[in-house]
């Protein structure tokens, strides 16, 4: 029993990070139907910027602290947040009223555009990057929980709980969710349909710039491909969970995590990537519209 629960403790810390990743996918699907294949790099670039400034302004690279570990976040996600504005705008925003494959070869294209422009600009090694003071472990009724994990969970939940306001109590959130029910609708109501577009991307990718930084510290080496695994376990989570559907990510998220860390723990640690594709063909064939996620009928 106390094996199990350690587990499902680390499974919901690497979970919570898939759920930043997923929130990014699925609110630029809801609003464009667009699957941006290149949100998982965005979070690599959250990672690498986070290790430039440490290294190159701070000496937090040999001795982290609370407050260097925060600047670094806001940059990360200050910076992620830009990016995220300049590939909608000039990546996406010009193919808008084209078919749907187009945008997806370009999301594609974005992608290894970030990847191998990053290895040209950082190089292709890994990158020593802590984040976080080190801190011994906590034992709690036997219990193990890293330092690590309570940053992460808290930091995670405390950003959901954000987004969450923005989404359904603010008023660029009604109208997020206004132009994601009908843009026609919307724009005739007089919502600027391109601010609240640039809005989702720039939101979606400040989330991807934090967890980008959380990866790092609960894994202490960031390189130009480390958001390849992690954005294609995240999209996984975002169709577990129902992709359109904000605490559907959330939720996929979280059971992804806790079922690489039970696969791991009690099968073999090289399933652990197989898993979440698994998960992936599983819900396609008995619930392809995820778990929170609605059936809708196709007019045809």
């Amino acid at each position: 029993m106390r094996e199990l629960l350690q587990h499902i403790i680390n499974g919901v810390s690497q979970g919570a990070i898939y759920s930043l990743i997923a929130l990014g996918y699925t609110m630029v699907y809801g609003v464009l139907k667009l699957i941006n294949f290149a949100h998982g790099d965005v979070f690599m670039i959250g990672s690498m910027v986070g290790w430039y400034a440490s290294a190159r302004w701070t000496s937090e690279a040999q001795n982290p602290s609370i407050i260097g570990a925060l600047g670094i976040t806001a940059l990360a996600m200050a910076t992620c947040g830009l990016l995220g504005f300049v590939i909608e705008r000039l990546a996406y925003r010009p193919l808008r009223k084209a078919p749907k494959i187009n945008s997806l070869i370009t999301a594609i294209g974005v992608s290894f555009f970030l990847e191998y422009g990053g290895q040209w600009l950082f190089g292709p090694n890994p990158r020593f990057f802590r984040v976080l003071p080190p801190h011994p472990a906590m034992t709690v009724a036997g219990l193990s929980i890293g330092y690590v994990d309570v940053v992460t969970i808290a930091t995670s939940l405390l950003l959901m709980i954000v987004l969450q306001r923005i989404v359904f109590h603010s008023r660029m959130g009604t109208a997020m969710r206004a132009v994601s029910w009908n843009p026609d609708v919307a724009a005739l109501m007089g919502i600027n349909i391109d601010l609240v577009i640039s809005f989702t991307f720039v939101l979606g990718s400040v989330l991807a710039g934090a967890a980008g930084i959380l990866y790092a510290s609960k894994y202490p080496s960031v390189h130009p491909l480390m958001g390849l695994m992690p954005g294609l376990k995240a999209f996984v989570a975002a169709v577990l969970g129902g992709i359109g559907n904000v605490p559907g990510a959330m939720l996929g998220g979280l059971l992804l995590g806790l079922a690489e860390q039970l696969v791991a723990g009690y099968g073999s640690s090289s399933w652990r990537d197989a898993v979440a594709f698994a998960i992936l063909i599983l819900i396609l064939l008995v619930k392809p519209s995820g778990l929170l996620g609605r059936t809708t009928a196709e007019k045809v």
